[in-house]
């Protein structure tokens, strides 16, 4: 079934420079989730959730991981969603990595409680992505996917965000030490990150693009 996505007026048109902000506000929010969750010792789902696990195996920052890993999907954003979404897509993930790398410089969490860093690092995560979605950024190769999904067949994205989570969840509790509560509290993470999409982004709810 077609989906209505963005009607073609200029007008609705996002400027260079509401875009470029929108890129670096969007990297800014996923780069604070993952750091929250990472001192919270979680995971979740998507790629922030692989690049969170291979994180606690590798000694690389999360953030880098998060681009490395997306790098096989930039041309899936291509042809997908256009030459255009591909390259804002390579943009974003680079602004990503940049600022995992500054963040242990700019801020550092010693304590915190796992539970408020599920909710509060998902949500943030979770903003980010939406945030980039309405500028036409797909970030993480799973979000990517799952835009591309929606736009050509009109799935929720959050929806078909969640279905994957489950699989790098089941990942994490085989390859880490977590224990069912953080397992649980993980999974929390990821429902919060999938409810923002599952909540606001919607087909034909916003006009912009």
């Amino acid at each position: 079934m077609d989906t209505p996505q963005f009607p073609e007026t200029s007008l609705l048109r996002h400027s260079l420079f509401e875009d470029a902000y929108a890129i670096l506000t969007g990297s800014l929010f996923i780069v604070l989730g993952i750091v929250w969750l990472k001192a919270g010792g979680l995971v979740t789902g998507g790629i922030a959730g692989l690049a969170l696990l291979v994180s606690y195996l590798a000694p690389l920052p999360a953030g880098v991981l998060f681009t490395l890993l997306n790098v096989p999907f930039f041309l899936l954003a291509g042809r997908a969603m256009g030459r255009a979404a591909m390259m804002k897509a390579i943009v974003a993930n680079f602004t990503i990595a940049g600022f995992a790398v500054i963040a242990p410089f700019a801020f550092r969490l010693e304590e915190v409680n796992a539970h408020f860093a599920a909710l509060f690092g998902g949500t943030v995560i979770g903003a980010g992505i939406l945030l980039l979605a309405r500028h036409q950024v797909g970030v993480g190769g799973i979000g990517i996917l799952a835009l591309a999904l929606q736009k050509s067949r009109g799935w929720n994205a959050g929806r078909t965000q969640l279905a994957a989570d489950a699989f790098i969840l089941l990942a994490a509790l085989l390859f880490l030490d977590m224990g069912a509560q953080r397992f649980a509290i993980s999974v929390l993470s990821a429902a919060a990150v999938a409810g923002v999409l599952i909540v606001f982004h919607k087909p034909g709810r916003y006009t912009g693009y």
